[in-house]
C-alpha cells in the first residue's frame, strides 16, 4: 500500500485544515467533488489525493465505513511483529538442526 502524496509532502495540520475547509466549504458547492476541486489547488494538490484525505477522514470520524487510520497503524505493527516472529522462529528451527536435544537428568 502506498501512502498519498499529500501524506507525504503535507504535514498533519495542513491536511487537517484542507479536510476541514472541504467540510466547511462543501455546502458552497453542488457536490463535495465540487468543493474538492475548487480547494485543492490552493493548497498545490490534485483533487484526487485531496479526495483521499477526505474520506480518510471520513472513516476515522465514523461517516464512512472502513479502516482508520488508528486500525490501519495497528495493523502494520502487528504484520511488522509477525515477520519478526517468523525470521526469529526460521533461525531458532536452524539452530536446532546444529544442537542435538538435551538428555533428561534423572
Amino acid at each position: 500500500m502506498t501512502k498519498s502524496k499529500m501524506a507525504n509532502r503535507y504535514s498533519p495540520e495542513v491536511r487537517a485544515r484542507a479536510v476541514r475547509m472541504v467540510f466547511e466549504h462543501q455546502g458552497s458547492y453542488e457536490t463535495q467533488a465540487g468543493a474538492i476541486a475548487a480547494i485543492a489547488p490552493k493548497i498545490g494538490c490534485i483533487p484526487q489525493t485531496l479526495s483521499g484525505c477526505v474520506k480518510q477522514a471520513e472513516k476515522d470520524s465514523g461517516m464512512r465505513d472502513g479502516v482508520t487510520t488508528e486500525e490501519r497503524d495497528r495493523i502494520k505493527a502487528l504484520e511488522h511483529e509477525v515477520r519478526e516472529l517468523r525470521q526469529a522462529n526460521k533461525i531458532l528451527r536452524k539452530a536446532s538442526a546444529f544442537h542435538p536435544p538435551l538428555e533428561p537428568v534423572a
